[in-house]
Formats: structure tokens, C-alpha cells, sequence
């Protein structure tokens, strides 16, 4: 009977010490099988469920457009005034629904290359008015006139087609005009082929965006659709800002840093962006960057919403804007087991420079120069709830639950090792007492 029950108390301790050690064993090896089999999903390869939904996304991705309605425009073209402006808006539309097109693989660098066909779809459910409100904005042919011909001879001429089209340095445009394009009055009478439509995106539909250059994965599935160079250049960076849930799936946020709009002083990274010493107080301003560069020396500056994290120079010019993190910073929130984007939002705001020029007789009152924003965007993307629920069920779930038993089988077993070595140590005390 004596051993029977020994017998009987070993056999538990070894069934106890065989389940931790199962339980401690599947622990780097389920997730070693877990991470193979993701990993396997998850890269952009022909044939990866990954690689099928990123070709052509099945999320909504909208964009939303605030425009800035001066309202003072007299004061400032006769006294240069500060710029009173209003947001209006949003103005949404549904972009990114087209599939990516001549796509390529390259095998030494783990990337993928593909243009990104465009369109926009006017969403009136998603707007606070339609694509035919009128609001008054600067004139995008005026205001780069003089930026573009810098010649006071060329722009005495320029005035008087500017005088003689009843144009100024600001005009009243619909919100569909001032994206997608107008024929400017004052550009249709120079007398020699030039382009004259003009708009904030134009051209848009019908035209490709890229091209982008994106890991696919496979050497590190953290870098997953990572863009690591559009149209050649490196693109810009996020940093690690904070853990969150979302829809019941933990996710990181990485977002925009104010270096990445710093001046080449606070990052020298930031060089080439510095065009116009004059217009930047040599290289100091921080919180704008001119990509006049990339706009066929159109003086176009870019700069997060209500120019957050700019100079208060810049800022001290316009009247109305009130920037705040929460409304006005981008971000992504990244699945960190896939590497998969599930939101992001990405928001930019689009200026121009205007500056004084003593030839031209809208612009020669000026006493000062002006980044004026004409609209900030919001682009953004969010998992839907039943993907969010299919992305549980198949990833993060069977993680979770693998995770369960390995903790139960570990604690299991060492209780059951523990109490039935414990009982069979007190059985030998007293048999020998």
C-alpha cells in the first residue's frame, strides 16, 4: 500500500515536471512556429494574403480638405496687413481605391517598386458643404509670378496682364477649382504657350503617383510597406511615440517629429530644403519646407496644419490658426507582431510664398513676406471592425491563446511537481519515523 502511494506521488511529480518542462519548451518554440507562419502571410510577396490586400487595399482611405478663407483681403494688398483667415471645411474625398500598378520586385534589396494611380471621389456625407462653395483664397498665378521672374523688365509686363485680366493677389474660387484646377484669366493672355490651368493638385485623376519604393519584409518583418525611397529620394521619418489599442488590438504609434521640419541648423538633413535665405532669416526658420525644387520652381512651401512647430515669425503673419497636436500631428499606429499599418492619418498643410515686388501693382504696397496657407489636408485609414475581428481571430488571438497555454501548462505543471514532491517527502518522514 506504502508504495503504491509513493509510486503514485512520483508519477505525479514526474506527469507535474513533464508539463513545465512541455509548457517552458513551448514557449520559444510556438512562437518561433507563430512568427514563421505570420512572417510567411505577412510579406509582399506573389501569393501572401498580405501581399493580395496590399495591391489593392480594401480600407477606405479618405482625404479631407480645410481651406483658408482670408477675410481681409484689401488690408493687406493696401497696407499689408496681417492675414485674417478662417478654416473652413472638411471637404472629403475617397483616394487610394485604384490598385498599384507596374509593380516590381528586387530580391537583393527586399523591396518592392510601384506607381499608385490616382483618383478622387467627392464623399457629400463626409462634407460640410459641396465641391461649389466659394471661398476667398490667394491667386496661385499672381502670387508665383514674380517668384518665377525675378526680371523687373518681365514683370512690368506681367502687371499689365495682370491688370488687363482683372486679376489681383487674391480671388474668389470653388473648392473643386482650387483642388483640381481653373484656367487662370491672367495666364490665358501671355503670349506664349504656357500651361494655364491651374489648382492645387492639378493634374490629379487619370495621372500616377511615385515611384515608391517599399520593404517587402522578408529579411524583417517590422519593415513591412516601409517606404524607403519615393521618386528616388529617401523618404521622410517617424519615431516611436507611444503604445495603444486599437479596436482591441495593441499597436504602436510612430509619428512625425518636429525635425523632421527643423531648420538645417536644428538637422542638417534638412539642407536642401533651405532655397531662399532671404525668405528662410539664413536658414533659421523652422517649421516650413520649400519644396519649390519638386514644383518646377513654383514657390511652394509645406508645413504641418495651422503651422505646428513652426517659427512664430511665420505664424505671427496669419491671424486665426490655432495648432494643436491632437488635430494637426501625423501618425501611425503599427501592428508590431506583423508590422502592419492598421491607421494612420497624414496630415500636411500647403502654403505659398508671396513676396513685395515694386513692379507689379498688387503685390508692390507690401512691406514684408508671407507664407500664406491656402489648405491643410487630412489623409486617413483605419481597419474596418471586421477586420479588426479577423485580424484578432487569426493573428493576435491564437497568440494570446498560445500564450494562455503555455502559462497554464508551465503553472500546472510546477504546482503539481511541487505538491506531490512535498506529500511524497512527508510520506518518507514518516515511514521512517
Amino acid at each position: 500500500m506504502g508504495c503504491d502511494r509513493n509510486c503514485g506521488l512520483i508519477a505525479g511529480a514526474v506527469i507535474g515536471a513533464v508539463l513545465a518542462v512541455f509548457g517552458g519548451i513551448l514557449m520559444p518554440v510556438g512562437d518561433m512556429i507563430i512568427q514563421k507562419t505570420i512572417t510567411k502571410e505577412v510579406v509582399l510577396e506573389e501569393g501572401t494574403t498580405a501581399f493580395k490586400n496590399w495591391v489593392k487595399t480594401g480600407t477606405a482611405v479618405y482625404r479631407q480638405f480645410w481651406i483658408f478663407d482670408v477675410q481681409n483681403p484689401q488690408e493687406v494688398i493696401i497696407n499689408s496687413s496681417t492675414i485674417k483667415v478662417k478654416q473652413r471645411g472638411p471637404y472629403t474625398y475617397r483616394v487610394r481605391f485604384l490598385a498599384k500598378e507596374n509593380i516590381t520586385h528586387d530580391p537583393e534589396t527586399n523591396t518592392v517598386s510601384f506607381v499608385q494611380p490616382r483618383g478622387a471621389i467627392f464623399e457629400p456625407s463626409l462634407s460640410s458643404g459641396t465641391e461649389n462653395d466659394t471661398f476667398t483664397v490667394l491667386n496661385l498665378a499672381v502670387a508665383a509670378a514674380p517668384y518665377l521672374y525675378p526680371n523687373a523688365f518681365v514683370q512690368v509686363l506681367l502687371n499689365s496682364l495682370i491688370k488687363k485680366s482683372k486679376s489681383s493677389l487674391f480671388q474668389t474660387r470653388t473648392v473643386k477649382e482650387l483642388l483640381w484646377g481653373y484656367t487662370d484669366p491672367f495666364l490665358s493672355l501671355v503670349p506664349y504657350t504656357i500651361p494655364t490651368t491651374v489648382g492645387a493638385f492639378f493634374p490629379y485623376n487619370n495621372t500616377a503617383d511615385g515611384v515608391y519604393t517599399v520593404f517587402n519584409g522578408k529579411d524583417d518583418v517590422s519593415k513591412v510597406a516601409i517606404i524607403d525611397t519615393y521618386k528616388g529620394k529617401k523618404s521622410i521619418y517617424a519615431v516611436f511615440g507611444a503604445e495603444r489599442d486599437l479596436k482591441g488590438i495593441p499597436v504602436y504609434r510612430f509619428i512625425l517629429p518636429p525635425e523632421a521640419f527643423a531648420s538645417p541648423l536644428q538637422n542638417p538633413d534638412n539642407h536642401c530644403f533651405c532655397v531662399d535665405r532671404e525668405v528662410s532669416n539664413n536658414c533659421t526658420f523652422y517649421g516650413v519646407l520649400d519644396i519649390s525644387k519638386c514644383k518646377a520652381g513654383k514657390p511652394v512651401f509645406i508645413s504641418l496644419p495651422h503651422f505646428l512647430h513652426a517659427s512664430p515669425e511665420i505664424a505671427g503673419n496669419i491671424e486665426g490658426l490655432n495648432p494643436n497636436e491632437e488635430e494637426h500631428s501625423t501618425y501611425l499606429d503599427v501592428e508590431p507582431i506583423t508590422g502592419f499599418t492598421l491607421q494612420f492619418a497624414k496630415r500636411l498643410q500647403i502654403n505659398i510664398l508671396v513676396k513685395p515686388s515694386k513692379k507689379i501693382e498688387t503685390l508692390k504696397r507690401l512691406n514684408r513676406n508671407y507664407i500664406v496657407p491656402v489648405l491643410w489636408l487630412n489623409e486617413t485609414g483605419t481597419i474596418g471592425d471586421e477586420k479588426a475581428e479577423m485580424f484578432k481571430n487569426k493573428v493576435t488571438g491564437k497568440i494570446n491563446l498560445l500564450g494562455l497555454i503555455e502559462i497554464v501548462l508551465l503553472s500546472v505543471g510546477v504546482v503539481m511537481f511541487v505538491a506531490f514532491m512535498i506529500s511524497y517527502c512527508a510520506c518518507r518522514s514518516k515511514k521512517t519515523k
